[in-house]
């Protein structure tokens, strides 16, 4: 990932926000160009989070993704 210091573990969630792909552990880039690491299944969501982060929760793909609160308004 260009401008990103740390690996980091991608997941990538469809419209129902259910997880459908994951790539881990993806390394910061170095040179350019850099590596793409797209989802392996339609998605519109991305989440990034530290390298090691989806192993921790014992995250697996069908998962669904639930956001407590008011997300507010997207600008």
């Amino acid at each position: 990932m260009k401008n990103t210091l740390i690996p980091l573990d991608m997941l990538y969630f469809d419209r129902a926000r259910k997880l459908v792909s994951m790539q881990l552990n993806v390394p910061p880039c170095k040179a350019d160009p850099c590596p793409s690491y797209p989802s392996g299944a339609p998605a519109l969501y991305v989440l990034e989070l530290p390298a090691g982060t989806a192993s921790k929760l014992g995250l697996t793909v069908g998962e669904q993704m639930t956001i407590d609160g008011d997300v507010g308004t997207v600008r």
